[in-house]
Parts: structure tokens; C-alpha cells; sequence
């Protein structure tokens, strides 16, 4: 039998007359069901958080830290179950799925000891003026499905920190982990200061519109994410967008092969490549072209596609049937065009589940649709360059700044190139490494705001400045 899972909605757990079917990618089989909300499960959702608002804002944040801290040790402990829950609805290896659980307890914790201090702007004979920090209010959150658990906690953690209550809404293709995550946390925070609820895409725009909503936090596609911030105009909602990216990563003609193929190769294919911050496109000096290609294209024939639940597995299936169907376009796109495949580029469609092999593909033309576009899948581009001056160009050359990286044997040659890149996060010789204690956004197209660090919990809240005056106080 089919489980079926619930909302939270003011610390009750509450179900839909009309429910969802959750797939899992590896299979195509249906693994759960959860509700199909609407507008009037999301009023009832908005009105807990608001009516929990009060009490919970003016909680000291030493209570509220405790309330996030709490979270963090519920995940934790409830790992085993949950990292094997998001394998079957995600589709990532186990130890992926559980290196996001973990991730997501760790992040909870590190993100819980963070302060919003007061900050002195004038202390003199003839005033006294603060900044202090106040809760937004309610917050709406919308999460995608590449990490439906982190995303989630990235959200809740800085909200409840900041006295802020959130009503969350998972992905439809990736829910069922959130809603037992709901269900494990319920008595954690007081009635109402959380709230998870699932719907369909259309589900998005209500929260979105909401009159009693003060804030969002989207994490998703640009193309939604200027949705959102249309939607969000009307009643000047504060919003925190984190977006697409093609993510450049250069490699200079120092570089260690050897080490570095190996490295190359998981910054792009972790997670089948469904990563915002994952390498896109891949430029690699000429001098050092051959070698390298030939080294990654060997690397990536001795790792296993399948069934993320199945021991051995390194790259599961892409997540959903939009995504396959849009990847497959992009790599008929490249042969129609006549691109050269180094890996890949062929799939058995009377397969059951959305599997793509390990695609690689050998310096096709920058404006290749492949090379453009953020494939969001189990695909590479690798291109030549010439002269640095070439390759920044090159990188730079995108709507996108999300991320990118130089990996080179001088270190201070990586960061020269790298503070010439257009993007929120470049790593010199590392990949897909995010710190809790440092803010983490996108330049251009690829949104902004900040999530993570303190400029991330600022996100959360107002400055309100109280200014005093000294000598105009009555004897």
C-alpha cells in the first residue's frame, strides 16, 4: 500500500481530500502520496504562522536558537530513515541522500549560532541611536527538488532564528522527506511558527500573492524566479531569490591531470549534475586539452548510472520526466548540430526511469545550446582556450553569476582570475563547498539576496533605527 503523508499546518498534522502522486525516478513507480493543497489550506497555514508571530517574535533569540538547535538534533537522529526516504523520491545515491541529511542537521546547528546584535550608530553627550534588527514576519518558502531536505532547512533555520514564522511549500516531484521531516518537528517549535504544505506548481503563486505573506524565499529556476518577483511586487513582499546558473570552471595550464580529472569530473556529475552551482561548462588550456579530456572521458566510463538505492551506484536518475525530456532535447540538439561526444550521448528509452548515461562533449561551439544553456543534468561541455584574457571573457559572457571555479598549481593566480569572474562564489582548486558562516548568492540573472552567514539571516529582518535624545529629558 501507498503512504500517505500529511501537512503540518499549526502543529497538526492534516490531510487533503485530494492527494498527489509522488514517482520514483529510478523506477517510474508511485512511492507515496501527499496533499494537494489549495487556496484554503494555504489561508489556514498563513493564519497559524500569523497568529504565531507575536508570541514567537518576541522570544528571546536564546529561546529561539534552542527551537532551531532542537531541529538540527532531530534530523540527525532520524537520519538513517530520512537519507533512504530521499533516495527513492530524489533518486541520488545513498550516500548523497545522506550526506544532504547530515548536511542539512550541520547546517541547522552552525546557522543556529548566529546573533543580530545591536549596532551602535551614535553614543554621544547629545544622543543615543541603535540599529536593532526585527522580524519580517511571515515568510513563504518555496524549495525545488534537486535538494528538497537542505533547501528546506536553509529556510526554516534562519526564519525561526530570526523570530520569523514560515509556511514552507516542497517541490510536488520531491516532498515526502519534508513532510515526515514536518511531521518529526512538530511539537519542536510552538503551533503555527512552522508550517509545511504541498501542492501543485500553482500552489507557488498563491503563496506568492499572498496578502498576509511579508516575505519570500525562492529557490528555483530564473524563469520562475521573475515570477515571483512580479507576483511579489504588488504588495512590496521583501524577497530572497536564488537561481539558475552556468557555472564556468577554468582550468589553467599548470594544473595537475592526474588530480584534477577526478575533482572536474564529480563538480560536474554530483547529483546527476542537478546542482545550481554545478560546472557547467568546462575550459581547459590548450596546452593540456588533450590530456585532460582523455583522462576525465576515462574516469567517467568506470562510474555506475542506476538506482540510487542500489550498492555501487555513483550517478542516479535525473529527477523528474520535464527534466529528462529537456536534457534529451539539449543532447539530440548537439547531435543534430554535429558535436563531437566523448562519453555518452546515447539512451535506452524502453528502460524504466529517467536515465541519461554520463554525457561528455568534446569543445563544441560557444554558442552551442549546450554550452549556453544550464543543462541541469548528467551532461558536460569541455572547451579550449587560449590566453586568460580569452577564457574570463568567455566565462563572463552568460546572463548567469552563480558560481564558478580556477583550478591551477598557483593559488595566487587562481584568485587574480577568480575576482575577475561575474559571479557570487568562485572556488580556487575546490567545488561545491558552501559555508554556513558565509553568505551565498548570485550576480545577474542568477537572482539575489543572500542565504547562509549573517547576511543571509539579515535577509529576515528590518533595520529599525531608535535614536535618543539625551538633554531633552525632563528633571
Amino acid at each position: 500500500m501507498v503512504t500517505q503523508y500529511k501537512n503540518l499546518i499549526n502543529g497538526e498534522m492534516i490531510s487533503t481530500s485530494k492527494m498527489l502522486d509522488v514517482v520514483n525516478p529510478a523506477n517510474e513507480e508511485v512511492i507515496g502520496q501527499v496533499p494537494c493543497s489549495g487556496e484554503a489550506e494555504l489561508n489556514q497555514a498563513v493564519a497559524a504562522a500569523r497568529a504565531a508571530f507575536p508570541a514567537w517574535s518576541k522570544k528571546s533569540i536564546e529561546d529561539r536558537r534552542a527551537v532551531v538547535q532542537a531541529i538540527s538534533a532531530t534530523i540527525k537522529e532520524n537520519s538513517d530513515e530520512l537519507f533512504r526516504l530521499l533516495t527513492a523520491e530524489q533518486g541520488k545515491p545513498h550516500a548523497q541522500a545522506q550526506g544532504e541529511i547530515i548536511g542539512a542537521s550541520m547546517m541547522a546547528g552552525a546557522q543556529s549560532t548566529l546573533d543580530l546584535d545591536d549596532e551602535i550608530n551614535e553614543d554621544s553627550d547629545e544622543r543615543l541611536s541603535r540599529t536593532r534588527r526585527v522580524p519580517v514576519g511571515v515568510v513563504g518558502g518555496i524549495v525545488p527538488w534537486n535538494f528538497p531536505v537542505m533547501m528546506a532547512v536553509q529556510k526554516i533555520a534562519p526564519a525561526l532564528l530570526s523570530g520569523c514564522t514560515i509556511v514552507l511549500k516542497p517541490s510536488p516531484f520531491t516532498p515526502l522527506t519534508t513532510l515526515r521531516l514536518a511531521e518529526l518537528i512538530k511539537d519542536v517549535a510552538p503551533a503555527g511558527v512552522v508550517n509545511i504544505i504541498t501542492g501543485e506548481d500553482s500552489l507557488g503563486p498563491l503563496i506568492t500573492g499572498h496578502p498576509d505573506i511579508d516575505k519570500i524565499t525562492f529557490t528555483g529556476s530564473t524563469a520562475t524566479g521573475k515570477k515571483i518577483m512580479e507576483g511579489a511586487s504588488k504588495d512590496l513582499k521583501r524577497i530572497t531569490l536564488e537561481l539558475g546558473g552556468n557555472d564556468a570552471s577554468i582550468v589553467l595550464p599548470d594544473a595537475n591531470v592526474e588530480k584534477v580529472a577526478e575533482q572536474l569530473f564529480w563538480s560536474s556529475f554530483t547529483n546527476a549534475g542537478q546542482i545550481c552551482v554545478a560546472a557547467k561548462r568546462i575550459y581547459i588550456h590548450e596546452d593540456i586539452y588533450d590530456e585532460l579530456s582523455t583522462a576525465i572521458a576515462e574516469y567517467a566510463k568506470n562510474v555506475k548510472v542506476g538506482d540510487g538505492a542500489q550498492q555501487g551506484t555513483a550517478v542516479g536518475p535525473i529527477q523528474n520526466k520535464k527534466q529528462y525530456d529537456r536534457v534529451l532535447e539539449l543532447v539530440q540538439d548537439a547531435k543534430d548540430n554535429g558535436y563531437k561526444f566523448l562519453v555518452g550521448g546515447d539512451h535506452d528509452p524502453d528502460v524504466p526511469g529517467y536515465y541519461m548515461p554520463i554525457t561528455i562533449l568534446d569543445n563544441p561551439p560557444e554558442d552551442a545550446r549546450i554550452v549556453a544553456e544550464e543543462q541541469f543534468g548528467p551532461v558536460m561541455p569541455l572547451m579550449k582556450f587560449s590566453t586568460e584574457e580569452e577564457v574570463i571573457g568567455r566565462a563572463n559572457a552568460s546572463e548567469y553569476g552563480l558560481a564558478g571555479a580556477v583550478w591551477t598549481a598557483d593559488p595566487d593566480k587562481g584568485v587574480e582570475i577568480a575576482e575577475q569572474l561575474e559571479t557570487g562564489t568562485v572556488w580556487v582548486n575546490e567545488f561545491l563547498h558552501l559555508s554556513p558562516f558565509a553568505p551565498f548568492g548570485g550576480h545577474k540573472q542568477s537572482g539575489f539576496g543572500a542565504e547562509y552567514g549573517k547576511e543571509g539571516l539579515l535577509e529576515f529582518t528590518y533595520p529599525q533605527v531608535i535614536t535618543v535624545k539625551k538633554d531633552n529629558v525632563p528633571a
